[in-house]
């Protein structure tokens, strides 16, 4: 026996002497840095590279951490289903006592976990949170941005050091925590998945820390009132008629013409003396006649000008039926009370990161927009959308619009037939 507790003794000094090693060898003090406007303006900088914006405007997150607490957080409304085990608990963000579970404990203990286990989905928007603050550090030879949060949270006092690639985006941090007794622990945000919200949430990270993996599960974020309200002005405009109509044929202002096979996605443009048979998905299977002639060899030129025409002047008609189109991130906005629908294209066409806000009539067909553009020549333009008509194949599309000062555009004889 005595033999048997002399080995667990020696046992058991071993792995403190390799404790002590690896701590001593892998402990980082916390860096001291510069606050001030300069960390500041690093940490804007950090939150125009993540889409703050669509963060903010997200009504719902999904994930789960390391395949056992599942969460469901209705961002907008404070309210989040959180699933531990067997047990289910309605956590109240806004008011805790309004909180529902199988006992007082619960609540609590779904509470210390989900602010755990949502800062490791969500940690890089949470940079200007009430309480943080903000440091610029040197990271081999560039600025890396040390975030302290000074209150909230479960674990007040904790630090981390955010690792910015050269457009501003996180990928990784070094953490200095109570829950962890080394310092700068570092873990990776790499695996990113842009969501349906319009923005990156991480799916897993990988930690310093005994090469030990975070998995966040199946993410999702979505804002479900901003679909609801997509789908209703859809069937205003009978999408699932349009979805089936094969051509369509509209003018520009008189002096662009069109039709357009939509099940072929083939373009016949015409302007001036040009007319260009366009293939947007593969332009340069495209061809160009001249005063009717052929060309023999295309004018590149000219086919990105009918590319560019197209996208403008196609969105002039249909952007209604665009609502879903990948990239399209769609939000509620309140305009004079009422529900507005504000629709941002991240990728696509010819000028990604313009967004628009649909004003609805009371039956949801829009009645007119507000203009967003990237580039800043707009910044809540209005362009109304009216005499709206009923196509032979069943759709509805604008032919008219008339901007500030009274401008009108037309369509011109609008068309949709199979």
């Amino acid at each position: 026996m005595k033999k048997l507790f002399k080995f667990i003794g020696i046992i058991l000094l071993l792995l403190m002497v390799a404790g002590g090693i690896y701590y001593f060898a892998n402990n980082e003090p916390l860096p001291k840095g510069k606050k001030g406007k300069e960390a500041d303006a690093l940490a804007i900088k950090m939150f125009n590279a993540i889409n703050h914006q669509a963060f903010e405007n997200a009504e719902v997150l999904e994930w789960s951490f390391r395949g056992k607490n599942y969460y469901k957080w209705y961002k907008q409304d404070g309210k989040v289903d959180v699933i531990l085990g067997d047990d289910k608990i309605l956590l109240n963000l806004n008011d805790l006592s309004k909180s529902k579970a199988p006992s007082t404990e619960l609540i609590d203990k779904a509470l210390k976990n989900f602010n755990n286990d949502s800062f490791w989905l969500v940690a890089p928007f949470k940079i200007f949170d009430k309480g943080t603050e903000r440091s610029i550090v040197k990271h081999n030879n560039k600025d890396a941005l040390l975030i302290t949060y000074k209150s909230g949270g479960s674990t007040p006092g904790d630090s981390y050091l955010w690792i910015l690639d050269e457009n501003y985006f996180p990928t990784s941090y070094k953490m200095w925590t109570s829950i962890i007794p080394i310092g700068g622990v570092s873990a990776t945000w790499s695996d990113w998945k842009k969501t349906e919200a319009g923005i990156k949430l991480p799916t897993k990270h990988k930690l310093s820390l005994f090469g030990l993996e975070l998995n966040m599960g199946e993410v999702k974020a979505y804002n479900k009132k901003a679909n609801e309200l997509s789908h209703k002005i859809l069937k205003a405009i009978k999408h699932k008629n349009y979805k089936k109509t094969r051509y369509l044929e509209w003018s520009f202002a008189g002096k662009r013409h069109f039709k357009w096979d939509k099940e072929k996605h083939i373009v016949a443009i015409s302007w001036d003396d040009y007319r260009v048979n366009l293939f947007p998905a593969d332009i340069e299977k495209s061809t160009v006649y001249f005063k009717d002639e052929k060309q023999e060899i295309q004018d590149e030129k000219i086919v990105k000008r009918a590319w560019n025409i197209f996208n403008n002047d196609s969105f002039w008609l249909v952007a209604p039926h665009k609502l879903f189109d990948d990239g399209v991130v769609r939000n509620i906005e309140k305009i004079n009370g009422k529900d507005a629908l504000r629709v941002t294209y991240t990728t696509g066409g010819t000028t990604p990161g313009d967004a628009y806000v649909w004003i609805l009539d009371s039956t949801f067909v829009p009645k007119s927009y507000k203009m967003y553009l990237k580039n800043g020549r707009m910044n809540g333009t209005p362009a109304t959308w009216e005499d709206w008509i009923t196509t032979e194949s069943g759709t509805l599309l604008p032919t008219n619009h008339t901007f500030e000062k009274g401008r009108k555009l037309s369509m011109g004889t609008v068309k949709g037939y199979n």
